[in-house]
């Protein structure tokens, strides 16, 4: 290469770095706002259209995935009926009402909904006001020395062009939008006491175990017992009543225990799925796998050989079950937990003492009302103060750094995305085909920046949550609620501020800079550079974006209602994987609904809205027409596809009100910045902005002393418990089994069993004909008909009732094709814990404790629905009187004389006993028993039907807690061995 071509090479590396340095301090420069603003609209409202329409039509075919709940809620919360008509969806829609909603979704879903009433009507009315003053002020006021020929439309709304004078508008606007959010919190946050106050009332919330339960944590070790949970309570109400408490007991490795089961068995449901895709035409190879790096047994393992993945995965089945099993036994003798659980006969007590508490940390614990038994995050229970600190400042970290990480790619998009004519400054070639085809480029960049922006939207909720499961959080629904407001700050600081003023830092700082060189010293230097019109320019020049943005709004609420994502993903498990049983019901159940991520969205959206509403008025109806279309379309979400995984109660309502007395504050903030650098020298209208923050401030302060004592307890005033308890108080607590419904699910919620087609149930025998064929196993003698026999041995025999075949295979639950459904396991923990099942949607919520709950009628665990037509409903009330839940005997290891309970218990001061010196569980709930594929939910059992796969409670016939049922020998080999848990003689 000659001197000349270096040289050029040189010259065009310059010029492209100096372009590019321009960019950064104007990347918004010869925007073709008018046309991305009109195809975004367009494109917009086409693409809305054809989806509703299409989900309109496929709606009636695919009940699936556009009414799961229909199929599966139980009467009490089934939504109403839907024809097979094109906009049959539509009237059930408008017609049902809030205080329907409750009932069906739930308070969190209603106060959900409630809330995208309030964001459609507040900005309708600030549309009106906005559009009907600045519109028409900056039109008048900005033509005067502006060639209207040469200034679009979009721009000469906002006061870009208005100089000079008092611009009295933006003021009495700010004002107008201050008093109209104010009035809609005001009113909504009266509204959500009044849905709190009839969630306390409510049959469901007065009937169950938490209601009345105090949660205590960071106990001191000498007060870790039950009677030192009484203590506790003493030093903070001395004239509470009897409570019954318990006191956490540590399970050590248990749950990472169980949750390698969980894996391996899933892991070994896949390669039985594979394996056996075509049972009449097996592959010629079995299934490999490497071993597990958490084997004990690892280091035997040749390294870097796999194994038989069926016969490792079976026997490391068979080991993790046998541990799970022990250390359950002996889970008495573990040390205590520095949290415990104290639960009263009236819900007013318990509520009061929680509230004389909330200041209040005896021995330096926190006393607090105790959350749902399924909400709670027991993995972080036994954290520390100290530990929990130490855990939410990394969380924090991380958080920053990820915020600060993002800095560089945002400024970039904020440059080149949103304007393509910058891209075309420095890559000649794009920029020849940016002049020849401008219509076409223009359209493109109305659409491709806003949808690019919103797909980092879906990335960032999972990163987030990823990193709120450490924090340290104890509820679950205390970590969606942290999860929302981390996500709402990184989206306010890096797609508000960042990405609207990073190019005006960036040119203030080379003003700044080159000034310098200049001889100016630098406080004279900053004072030229005029900050504040950079960025009000800054400002009214982004506006156009985020009108584009805020219209996309409703292509994605579209996509949501049409379930683009669930149908897409549905297809390539069924049609491009080979999916096990489990993975096929799953496919079937309700999702749970994202309240993090879409609280985020309405906040960012409400929030962008207020800081443009006075800059640029059209930005307003645009936030008023998106969240008027989502109204309906995310009621039907909620009432027919998807649920609330973990109840709150609706304590959303307090996250999403600071945020929006935030969004009201910076609003003001830009109003102020509008009128100071486009005021006249007096600045009279600024200094009247100054006052709106505090009085924001002081209405929130308004708000929580009147509302939120109310909206978090049942009552605030002590109550003098009764001179005499009545007789069947020890009788009532003692049903309540607070050990068990507030003890770790470690202890007693059965395992899962490999779940396998019934298709491959023939050659499933002979899969494991090498395993169960051993000769010290007699009963499974049947399977040499696969091997190398030639006598004919008959199917094995129940030994209970003869004549009636036994399972297929033992430690195996064989679904049938018709039991694909989540309807037929909604009831079991491993399938209803994720899709809302703890929570009562399928039927008794899992801490009802009185009789009569009203919407209880079914069984709560294997349950079904009780509605007319439901598979699996009984006919009759007899038939539910009949079908009692076995009962499990204690856990406690069997003293030597065979008995189960404790003679001669000594009254406890605080308890019917101490747990923390005899047995944690004794006494402890009558645990439900969940029903297998071939039983179906609500059935009385009958003799008729096969017999419920072995295994299932997690220790074959009877499960871990010794189900009382027939006793079977099984050879100590034999994998079913370890599944299985003999039956007690109970003594004399």
């Amino acid at each position: 290469m000659d001197s000349t071509s270096v040289a050029s090479v040189i010259k065009r590396q310059s010029d492209g770095t100096k372009e590019l340095l321009s960019l950064l301090q104007d990347p918004f420069s010869g925007q073709l706002y008018q046309t991305g603003v009109e195809a975004s609209l367009i494109t917009t409202v086409v693409t809305t259209i054809v989806l509703a329409v299409a989900f309109s039509f496929f709606r009636p075919y695919n009940s699936l995935v556009y009414a799961p709940k229909l199929k599966v809620a139980d009467d009490k919360h089934a939504p109403p009926a839907l024809g097979r008509g094109i906009f049959a969806w539509v009237k059930p829609i408008l017609v049902t009402k809030e205080q329907e909603l409750i009932a069906l979704i739930g308070l969190d879903a209603t106060i959900f909904l409630r809330v995208l009433r309030m964001c459609r009507n507040m900005f309708a009315i600030i549309a009106v006001v906005g559009c009907a003053i600045l519109v028409p002020v900056n039109l008048s006021k900005g033509a005067k020395g502006v060639d209207e020929a040469s200034t679009q439309f979009i721009l000469r709304v906002t006061p870009l062009n208005t100089w000079g004078e008092p611009n009295w508008a933006i003021t009495i606007c700010a004002w107008i939008f201050n008093l109209v959010v104010c009035l809609f919190l005001w009113w909504n946050y009266r509204a959500v006491l009044r849905l709190r106050r009839q969630y306390y009332d409510s049959a469901e919330y007065q009937n169950s175990l938490h209601a009345r339960t105090l949660m205590i944590t960071d106990i001191p070790k000498n007060f870790r017992s039950d009677e030192g949970i009484g203590r506790l309570i003493d030093e903070v109400v001395p004239t509470s009543s009897f409570s019954r408490t318990s006191i956490a007991r540590n399970v050590k490795e248990l749950p990472l225990r169980i949750e390698e089961h969980n894996q391996t068995v899933r892991s070994l449901e896949k390669h039985l799925a594979k394996y056996l895709k075509d049972p009449t035409n097996l592959p010629p190879q079995r299934p490999q796998c490497y071993p597990s790096k958490k084997d004990p047994n690892y280091s035997s393992y040749p390294k870097g050989q796999k194994v038989d993945a069926i016969e490792y995965l079976t026997g490391r089945i068979r080991e993790l079950e046998l541990e799970v099993k022990e250390v359950r036994l002996s889970v008495d003798n573990r040390n205590p937990l520095p949290y415990g659980f104290a639960s009263y006969e009236d819900i007013e007590e318990a509520h009061s003492i929680a509230f004389a508490a909330r200041k209040k940390h005896p021995e330096g614990t926190t006393i607090v009302m105790a959350p749902r038994p399924n909400d709670i995050i027991w993995k972080n229970m036994p954290l520390s103060k100290a530990e929990r600190r130490n855990r939410r400042m990394l969380n924090n970290f991380w958080i920053f750094l990820l915020t600060v990480a993002w800095v560089a790619p945002n400024a970039l998009i904020s440059i080149f995305l949103v304007r393509l004519s910058n891209l075309g400054r420095v890559w000649k070639a794009f920029n020849d085909s940016l002049q020849a085809h401008n219509t076409w480029w223009s359209i493109v960049q109305g659409v491709a920046a806003p949808a690019i922006t919103s797909l980092v939207y879906l990335v960032l909720p999972i990163i987030f949550r990823r990193l709120a499961i450490r924090a340290g959080d104890t509820t679950k629904t205390s970590r969606e609620r942290h999860v929302t407001s981390k996500l709402y700050t990184f989206f306010v600081i890096n797609y508000l501020i960042v990405f609207t003023g990073f190019s005006v830092v960036w040119s203030f700082v080379t003003v700044v800079i080159q000034n310098t060189r200049n001889g100016q010293d630098a406080w004279s230097a900053i004072q030229h550079a005029n900050f504040g019109q950079s960025l009000f320019y800054e400002l009214c020049n982004i506006s156009a974006f985020w009108i584009t943005w805020l219209l996309q709004r409703n292509t994605g609420a579209g996509v949501d209602l049409a379930q683009l994502w669930t149908l897409f993903w549905s297809f390539c498990v069924r049609k491009l994987s080979n999916p096990t049983p489990r993975e096929l019901i799953e496919l079937t159940a309700p999702p749970a609904f994202d309240y993090a991520s879409y609280y985020n969205y309405f906040l960012f959206y409400s929030t962008v809205t207020l800081c443009f509403a006075t800059i640029q008025p059209l930005a307003i109806p645009a936030a008023a027409v998106y969240f008027a279309i989502d109204i309906y379309l995310k009621k039907y979400l909620l009432l027919y596809i998807f649920v609330t995984k973990t109840e709150s109660g609706g304590m959303f309502w307090r996250i999403f009100f600071n945020r929006m007395i935030f969004a009201t504050i910076l609003s003001n903030l830009v109003v102020f910045l509008a009128v100071w650098v486009r005021g006249d020298g007096t600045h009279y209208e600024a200094y009247v902005v100054v006052p709106l923050p505090f009085l924001m401030l002081a209405f929130k302060w308004y708000c929580r002393r009147t509302f939120d004592d109310k909206l978090h307890y049942y009552t605030t005033r002590s109550r003098l418990p009764d001179t005499e308890a009545p007789r069947d108080v020890l009788a009532k607590s003692k049903r309540d089994r607070l050990a068990s419904r507030f003890g770790h699910p470690a202890l007693y919620r059965p395992l899962i069993t490999p779940m396998v087609h019934a298709k491959a149930q023939n050659i499933l025998a002979s899969v494991y004909a090498g395993r169960l064929s051993d000769s010290n196993n007699h009963a499974s003698d049947s399977t040499s008909v696969s091997g190398y026999s030639d006598t004919y041995v008959m199917d094995p025999m129940r030994a209970d009732k003869p004549g009636r075949k036994a399972a297929a295979l033992p430690g195996f639950e064989i679904v049938p094709e018709n039991r694909l459904d989540f309807e037929y396991y909604k009831g079991r923990a491993e399938f209803g814990e994720e899709h809302g099942g703890m929570g009562g949607i399928y039927g008794r919520a899992e801490d009802i404790v009185r009789s009569d709950t009203p919407g209880s009628s079914t069984l709560w665990e294997g349950s079904d629905s009780s509605r007319p037509g439901t598979p699996g409903t009984p006919t009759s009330k007899a038939a539910f009187t009949h079908q009692q839940m076995p009962t499990l005997p204690p856990l406690a290891p069997v003293d030597s004389r065979g008995d189960m309970g404790y003679t001669g218990r000594i009254q406890q001061p605080y308890g019917m006993r101490n747990d923390s010196q005899t047995n944690l569980i004794h006494g402890a709930a009558d645990m439900p028993s969940a029903q297998s594929g071939f039983n179906q939910p609500g059935h009385i059992r009958d003799d008729s039907q096969e017999r419920r796969a072995p295994g299932f409670l997690g220790g074959g016939p009877g499960g871990y807690g010794g189900l009382p049922q027939q006793e079977e020998e099984q050879d100590p080999m034999s994998y079913d061995y370890f599944r299985s848990a003999r039956r007690r003689d109970p003594g004399p």
